[in-house]
């Protein structure tokens, strides 16, 4: 079995988690030869000749044979990347942003420097959602996907949920648990689903969907007597990431606060753990469950797309790369939207009210809506207005 020799960029928590899984398994066979870092002056649970700042002492470096992105900077690491795919290195990385906006560019690299590219890390923590799409389900007609894909903002909602927690405490728990970035927009602003099922769906059904064309809500406009009302229901309130394939052809993309039944099965999913259904024609419906968040989930993603380059693999994409998507929506969904009285809304783009309340300090409607016109509403990007599917 070869050594492999390499070069890791960042040191966070996921890097530093890397580095020591390697250096006490000796059975792995590896070795991190040069880490480049930002900070010099940070003290680090490393020797100090292994840091680095110059990217090139990793890129320019024959020995090197993989190149470990960690970094949170997205246009830094598609910089990097590019130029270790240029040069003939396999790459891995975690940086679902990166990918999701230069998909096709890294893929193409990849195939014409006959090298590997593998991000597992970059889309559910521990969970193979790739590989999985990629192999089990290469000759199987899917039908839809949908998950809870962001740890942190399902962490969030089952504090809000359990706990009677306010938005701020639990995100503020998030972040001391290690689940959210100290500048958490991406996660709870639904954007890091958003970029993860992007990747999910080429790997899904081929198609290539660029996340700024994904209907897309996040969970800081949900307020606490949305959660009054779904527990009236019988529901719970989780961010989906789905996308659903007609017979037409047709996608349709989605991230958005979702009701949900308390034993259905994304119910059950809760903290920093993610959830993916599979819906084929053959095997009907499929579910990967694990952590998605936090130091070791994403590590154990890392590790195994660098133990999948002692044997070259590649994702091979068979489903093909098909463009065809750019935001058009066919479809009608029922939706919660709830705002305080006084906002003016158009309830016109309801195809019908189901549900009407108003109290004085807070109204909601429910009713069908189609995605097209939620899209061009405004009501996706105004925080003080809540929209919850069914």
């Amino acid at each position: 079995m070869k050594k492999l020799n390499i070069g890791l960029f960042g040191f966070g928590v996921v890097g530093e988690g890397i580095y020591q899984v390697l250096s006490e398994k000796s059975q792995l066979n590896t070795n991190i030869k040069k880490i480049v870092i930002k900070h010099p002056d940070k003290q680090r649970n490393a020797p100090t000749e292994l840091f680095s700042t110059e990217a090139e002492d990793i890129l320019n470096d024959p020995e090197i044979d993989i190149v470990v992105e960690l970094i949170d900077d997205a246009d830094a690491a598609f910089e990097i990347v590019k130029t270790a795919l240029n040069k003939g290195k396999s790459v891995v990385s975690a940086n679902k942003k990166m990918i999701a906006e230069h998909h096709l560019e890294l893929i193409e690299l990849q195939r014409k420097n006959q090298v590997s590219f593998l991000y597992e890390a970059a889309v559910c923590g521990s969970v193979p959602i790739l590989r999985n799409l990629e192999e089990y389900y290469d000759n199987d007609l899917l039908n839809y996907i949908q998950g809870i894909v962001n740890g942190s903002t399902n962490y969030i909602l089952t504090k809000m949920k359990s706990e009677n927690e306010s938005y701020e405490k639990a995100l503020k728990s998030a972040k001391e648990n290690g689940f959210a970035e100290s500048n958490p927009a991406l996660d709870v602003e639904g954007t890091d689903a958003a970029n993860k099922l992007s990747i999910i769906i080429l790997h899904a059904f081929g198609r290539l969907v660029s996340p700024n064309d994904i209907l897309k809500k996040g969970i800081t406009a949900l307020k606490n007597e949305d959660f009054i009302y779904a527990a009236e229901k019988g529901l719970i309130i989780k961010l989906i990431a789905g996308c659903a394939l007609d017979e037409s052809g047709n996608l349709t993309p989605i991230v958005v606060p979702t009701f949900i039944e308390k034993s259905k099965t994304l119910g059950l999913v809760n903290n920093e753990y993610n959830g993916v259904l599979i819906g084929s024609a053959l095997a009907d419906e499929q579910f990967l469950y694990g952590k998605g968040a936090g130091r070791y989930p994403t590590s154990s993603a890392v590790l195994s797309d660098i133990s999948a380059l002692r044997y070259d693999y590649k994702y091979e994409l068979r489903k093909g790369i098909k463009n065809g998507f750019h935001g058009e929506y066919f479809v009608e969904k029922k939706f919660y939207v709830g705002f305080k009285p006084g906002q003016k809304l158009n309830k016109e783009i309801f195809q019908n009210i189901e549900e009407s309340y108003q109290s004085k300090e807070y109204e909601y409607v429910t009713g069908t809506i189609r995605l097209s016109d939620l899209k061009n509403s405004g009501w996706l990007e105004n925080e003080s207005v809540s929209v919850i599917s069914f």
